[in-house]
């Protein structure tokens, strides 16, 4: 499991053949590619899955201003974690919309389950740790090695690597805690297990 993002980011450079850094502020450009392309990298991949690690749990009132029209109500998204991507407002059947950084719906309060934006590497899944590791080498691979076929290699490596992560994921847990989040693209708990009879 990786410590740091520094970690993360040297096994990146490692995927490539590039040299290891000390630090995103050193003077070379490894640590300059890997401080300018680390947070997006590390969101999108945040986005692509609702990671178990980074699943997080929020019961929102509303804004004291209401939608100009079509809802009663609308929730400010979270800051702390950081909302990435919704999952589920507890109960499917709740009609919602999301606009900008708003839920917009008719209900009073919303127990909201989202992906939160989690920094510290020591709180990821190994399997998080290494799909963020393997889309970063893909992302900056041409930068560094200014190899087009390396960056399409690498790339279907992190393909695998996030479809690996589903799979380990999805079947954590009970069917019921999973498929709540159908639209995930992710293998569903329950699907697994069907499968097997």
């Amino acid at each position: 499991m990786a410590s740091s993002v520094v970690d993360i980011c040297n096994s990146a450079l490692n995927q490539i053949g590039a040299s290891n850094i000390v630090s995103l502020t050193e003077d070379s450009k490894n640590a300059r590619v890997c401080n300018q392309r680390y947070p997006n990298v590390r969101d999108a991949v945040m986005r692509a899955h609702p990671w178990n690690c980074l699943i997080t749990r929020k019961i929102l009132s509303p804004d004291s201003e209401a939608p100009k029209f079509e809802f009663d109500n609308q929730f400010t998204l979270p800051t702390d974690p950081f909302c990435l991507r919704v999952l589920n407002l507890r109960y499917n059947d709740i009609v919602h919309r999301i606009e900008g950084r708003k839920i917009l719906c008719d209900e009073d309060t919303i127990d909201l389950m989202y992906v939160g934006r989690i920094t510290d590497p020591a709180q990821y899944d190994t399997l998080l740790s290494e799909t963020i590791a393997a889309a970063l080498s893909a992302d900056i691979a041409y930068t560094i090695a200014g190899s087009t076929s390396l960056a399409d290699s690498l790339r279907v490596i992190y393909d695998q690597k996030l479809s690996e992560a589903r799979f380990v994921d999805a079947t954590e847990g009970t069917p019921a805690s999973i498929t709540s989040v159908a639209d995930s693209g992710s293998l569903e708990a329950d699907t697994f297990i069907r499968s097997r009879f």
